[in-house]
Formats: C-alpha cells, sequence, structure tokens
C-alpha cells in the first residue's frame, strides 16, 4: 500500500485519506489477520541513520523507592559434573551492520537514542495514521480518540510502545524466518492489549512482544503495593481512578550460547481526590544468559550506558545497580541474570525529559541485542549445554512467579489477561534437586557471576 502523505492533500482529500485509513485499519483487527503489510520501508534497519541528533536532557534527576532484595552469604556445597561432548549444529546465515565495538569481535547497531531529523518531526507533528500503519496491529486506543489528544502522554506513550513492538518484533521475524501470531484482547474494565507471540520457531523456542493499554480503578491491593513503595494516594470514595501503559518482552532463544532477554517500559497515571494526576515511568531491560561472555555482556550494558548517559552521567550508574537489586532470587542467592538497567518511579526532572529518556531506551532493545544473537546462530550445543539452559530457566521461572512486581500488579488487578502476564515463561524448564555444578566448569563460572554481580561496562 503506497504511503499516505496527508499534508499533500487539500483539506478533502485529507478527511477521505483520513477516513479510508481508519476504515483500513479497523478492518484489520476485525479480521483479526495477523499482522499489517509490511514492506522494505517498514523493515527494521542497524545502519547508522544520516544526519542524526540528540535528544535533549535533563540537568538533574530525583530517584524514587529503589528495591530492596537482601542478599544471602551462605556458602554453597558444589557437586555434580556437566560433561562437554557431543555437538548440534544451529544453522543460519545472517550479517550486522553498524560500528564495530569490542575489539571487531563482532558490529554494533547504530545507537537507538539517534533519531533521525525526518523521524522526530513527524513524532512532534502527532501524524497518528501515518504511523500507526508501521504497526503490527491497530493500536489499542481508537485512532479518532488518539488525533483528538496527540498533545498528551497517554497518546505519546501509547505510540511509542507500539512503535517499539513493531521494530523489535519485525527484527525478529527477519532472523527466524517465522512470523509473530497477534492477538488482540479486550478487558471488560477498560482497556485491552496486543500480545504478539512466536513459537518454536527456527532460532527462538518463544519470543513475545506485549502491549497493553488499561484503565479503571485500582484495587485495594494494587494500591496497598504502590504505598508501599512510598506513594501517598488519595482517592475519592475509595476509589483511585488510574491509567497504565507499557510494552513488554520476554524472548527464550533455543541455542543456550544465545541469552534470553528482557525488557520492559511503562507509564502509569493516577487521578486524585481533588483531580490532580500522579504520573512516573518505570522500566528497564536485562539479559540473562546460559553462558558467560564477556564481550556480550559489554556490548549489551556499554550499549544501554551510552542511552543513558545522553541523559543524566548518573543514570546507567543507578539503575545498574538498582536492576542487580531488583533481579535477585533471594532463596537462591543469585541474580536472575547479568542485568542491564531497572527503574521505577521515575517523575523529574520534568514529564517531557522522563518520556524522552524511557524512548531512548526502548530504542537500545534492537541495537543491544540483535547483534549477539548473529553472533550466536551458528554456535554447536551438546546435550550438557541444553540441560543447562533447562536448570537455569527454572530460576528465571521463580523469579518471575515469586518476585516480579509486574506479574504481582497483573494478577491482583480485575479483567488482567492471565496468557499475557504468563507470557514471559518458558516453554520448558527444569529443576534438578541440589543441583550444583563442578568447579571449574562453564557452569559454575556463569554461577559465579550470579552470585557476585559484576561492573561490564
Amino acid at each position: 500500500m503506497a504511503t499516505i502523505i496527508l499534508c499533500s492533500l487539500n483539506k478533502t482529500a485529507q478527511t477521505t485519506a483520513r477516513r479510508c485509513l481508519i476504515a483500513h485499519l479497523k478492518g484489520l483487527a476485525r479480521a483479526g489477520e495477523s499482522r499489517l503489510p509490511l514492506s522494505s520501508t517498514h523493515s527494521p534497519s542497524l545502519t547508522p541513520l544520516p544526519g542524526t541528533r540528540w535528544f535533549s536532557r535533563g540537568s538533574s534527576v530525583r530517584f524514587m523507592s529503589h528495591g530492596t532484595a537482601g542478599r544471602s552469604t551462605a556458602g554453597r556445597t558444589r557437586r555434580g559434573a556437566l560433561a562437554l561432548t557431543g555437538a548440534a549444529a544451529v544453522t543460519a546465515a545472517a550479517a550486522v551492520v553498524g560500528v564495530l565495538a569490542n575489539a571487531n569481535h563482532f558490529q554494533r547497531a547504530e545507537m537507538a537514542t539517534k533519531v533521525a531529523p525526518a523521524v522526530e518531526k513527524k513524532e512532534q507533528e502527532g501524524d497518528i495514521l501515518e504511523r500507526c500503519r508501521g504497526f503490527m496491529s491497530p493500536p489499542v486506543t481508537d485512532i479518532a480518540v488518539l488525533q483528538e489528544r496527540k498533545g498528551e502522554m497517554c497518546t505519546r506513550m501509547e505510540m511509542m510502545i507500539m512503535e517499539t513492538q513493531a521494530e523489535f518484533c519485525k527484527a525478529l521475524q527477519e532472523v527466524d524466518g517465522g512470523t509473530f501470531k497477534v492477538d488482540r484482547w479486550q478487558r471488560k474494565e477498560g482497556g485491552g492489549g496486543i500480545s504478539c507471540v512466536m513459537q518454536d520457531g527456527k532460532v527462538f523456542e518463544k519470543a513475545g512482544v506485549n502491549v497493553s493499554v488499561v484503565f479503571g480503578h485500582l484495587t485495594e491491593e494494587a494500591a496497598k503495593q504502590m504505598r508501599s513503595r512510598g506513594k501517598v494516594l488519595k482517592g475519592k470514595d475509595g476509589k483511585l481512578p488510574f491509567t497504565a501503559m507499557g510494552v513488554s518482552s520476554v524472548i527464550h532463544p533455543k541455542n543456550p550460547h544465545i541469552p534470553t532477554v528482557h525488557f520492559n517500559y511503562r507509564y502509569f497515571e493516577i487521578e486524585e481526590e481533588d483531580g490532580s494526576k500522579q504520573w512516573w515511568f518505570g522500566g528497564g531491560t536485562d539479559l540473562t544468559p546460559v553462558y558467560i561472555n564477556k564481550e556480550d555482556a559489554f556490548h549489551f550494558h556499554n550499549t544501554l550506558k551510552e542511552a543513558c548517559d545522553k541523559h543524566h552521567s548518573q543514570y546507567y550508574t543507578e539503575f545498574k545497580k538498582w536492576c542487580d537489586r531488583y533481579f535477585y532470587i533471594r532463596h537462591r542467592g543469585e541474580t536472575r541474570g547479568i542485568g542491564g538497567i531497572f527503574f521505577d518511579d521515575l517523575d523529574s526532572p520534568t514529564q517531557d525529559e522522563a518520556f524522552n529518556f524511557v524512548k531512548s531506551c526502548a530504542r537500545t532493545v534492537v541495537p543491544c541485542y540483535l547483534p549477539i544473537i548473529y553472533k550466536h546462530l551458528n554456535d554447536t550445543v551438546t546435550d550438557e549445554e541444553k540441560d543447562w539452559q533447562q536448570v537455569r530457566r527454572g530460576r528465571y521461572v521463580e523469579f518471575n512467579l515469586v518476585y516480579d512486581r509486574g506479574v504481582k500488579f497483573g494478577l491482583a488487578t480485575p479483567g488482567s489477561r492471565i496468557e499475557s502476564i504468563l507470557m514471559s515463561l518458558p516453554l520448558t524448564a527444569r529443576w534438578e534437586y541440589m543441583h550444583e555444578p563442578a568447579k571449574g566448569t562453564r557452569e559454575a563460572e556463569m554461577l559465579e557471576v550470579l552470585r557476585n554481580p559484576k561492573e561490564w561496562v
């Protein structure tokens, strides 16, 4: 379908074009098609954008309630060994473009926080219809409503998370050769979401990228969780109207040498008794490898650091520490992975600056992860390595179901979609009684890093 440039049409033609495109998008939703048509103009690109410039950044920041997970220092008995024999090839051909990093071992994608002037201009103009054409599905909120309130933060955030979903899904489809199933769902209490899931692909055992936009009234349990984080919430007649939206993803590759990645970026808004609103952003991106690879760790963390540094010099340092504290499995005495960044309750310096920071973080998802995938596509795999991957996945499940704040909030919110909440779980996992890798093995090296988080940059 040819690109529609509304600004070049007269008033009558603009109205007709808008009606046609809205009808087209609504028709896709009714028909339950899995995705909008793709063309080369919408395919993901990791090449540097010409004429790029940086977003503006704030000069100060206030950190709110940090996670306070404790750490166990109890010793561990090490037993058992994994024999590293045999081989099974996972084959694919790929090339990654961009600037070289880390001794030229693999190529880095251009910083995702850079935005071409044309793209930024389009966002500023609020060209809702044109931007919707590149999504995996029509947005959750009606397009006409988005057009009417295109300058409001809720609209800006919804468009951003829809774009993040589409960019990541298309990049993963290009790697895997498969397609995402697009599942639109509605929440009777208000809002809905779009779940994109690919299972049993060539590269990914399970890949999910969710968008949700929900509203209504907080339950007392959900409000209690927020008050425990220092939020002073004053509802009217015991009710707290809220709007929450975000994009979240967990990717579980088949090859144990390709790490699992998770990211989530969200916006929350609450209306209090006097009509005033509290708002804040949260989110982060973190990596969970099965085997430690220092070059991968550096690339991942350095990409995130560069994005953070463009907004505040202390963001990466503080949010990296916060990530290590948050993704900590207390009953195991180990972190879930090698971390990344994590933050919550971000409501400064200004709403625009906080949003621009979150947008920069979301745009690092492809360049911080895709080069790592391509690097390990051809790595051979042994049965023992697959077994260790299953054990590590078991730890992933434990954290998500016992500690993860998003899962807890989702399960406590009436009308939440359980399938989407539990999308983060792998298809398969394993729990071995008293499992402990033998000293000197790569498995033991991985466990040592998880028990003693490192600085990678």
